[in-house]
């Protein structure tokens, strides 16, 4: 058996399709097969039942595609190594959550520029589910996300790093800006804006004021970009729910304000900086470490 037969296994574990594995192998139909069969020749057993169309693994196939899979990491990680060893890696290829984008993106984007220029930065936006996909598929060295959107899994090393508040802000020019005390009910009056938000924190919300705090009924502006919504709420007379820290330009700028909501809401954003088990990090990635310690803070 070699890395092909490995190769091929997997493509046809993840796709049960001969012809869908196939093509994403680069290989005919028939030099599959050919492969699939020579794998199992060689094991001594069916790897795959065969049902209609469709090809599920056997108890056997299940086995070599869990050993196939690290067996295939190992490999990519050796060649990872020796290019470290020769002087390579001289890139950060990242995905930021959206709390975490909105407080890191642009100045991770300059800081690179003006002290890194020779360091090649890739940042990837969207869905915490995408982004996994593409930190398994190697296609991300690391992610900077909200903890409680990842489920714990054998695969991922999860770091802590920091938790910063949530809290309700506003213009600085919104009718309840100059409250001293502002009643939940009172912000209902107004749209309230907010990335997707975990199940802890809907159960948070949900606990402190309500069930008119759910999230499904209460947010009506949502959007991953944080940005966004900041940049909605600094024209309109939404309520952005979310870190405060991303509205601290504004806020220093007496341009936003944070509402003295009753209760106060008490709740944060857990960030976590994770990578895929097994992988060597490259040295670069020790410029991405300092900057996320020291910029990613209330």
């Amino acid at each position: 058996m070699n890395l092909k037969h490995f190769e091929h296994l997997l493509a046809l574990a993840e796709t049960a399709s001969f012809s869908r594995a196939a093509e994403r192998a680069h290989v005919t139909q028939p030099a599959l097969s050919r492969s699939i069969q020579s794998l199992e020749e060689e094991l001594g057993g069916q790897l795959f039942d065969r049902v209609g169309k469709r090809n599920h693994l056997t108890p056997l196939g299940a086995a070599v595609v869990e050993r196939a899979r690290r067996v295939i990491l190992e490999t990519s990680e050796l060649k990872r190594s020796a290019e470290l060893l020769r002087g390579g890696g001289g890139a950060i290829r990242v995905g930021l959550g959206s709390g975490a984008g909105a407080l890191l993106m642009t100045p991770l984007l300059k800081h690179a520029a003006a002290n890194h220029p020779s360091i090649r930065v890739a940042i990837t936006r969207g869905s915490t589910e995408l982004q996994l996909g593409q930190l398994r598929a190697q296609e991300l060295d690391a992610l900077i996300v909200d903890v409680r959107r990842i489920a714990p899994a054998p695969d991922l090393l999860i770091e802590g790093l920091v938790e910063l508040r949530t809290a309700f802000v506003c213009r600085a020019g919104h009718p309840l800006a100059a409250r001293r005390r502002v009643e939940f009910g009172a912000l209902l009056d107004y749209p309230v804006a907010s990335t997707p938000l975990s199940d802890e924190i809907a159960r948070l919300l949900v606990a402190r004021y309500g069930v008119r705090a759910d999230p499904t009924r209460m947010v009506s502006l949502h959007c991953e970009d944080v940005k966004s919504l900041i940049d909605t709420v600094a024209d309109t007379d939404a309520i952005f729910l979310g870190v405060v820290a991303a509205a601290r330009e504004g806020i220093a700028k007496r341009e936003m304000v944070e509402l003295p909501v009753s209760p106060a809401l008490n709740a944060g954003a857990r960030f976590a900086y994770v990578t895929l088990a097994g992988r060597t990090e490259a040295p670069v990635m020790a410029v991405l470490r300092r900057f996320v310690a020291e910029k990613l803070r209330d």
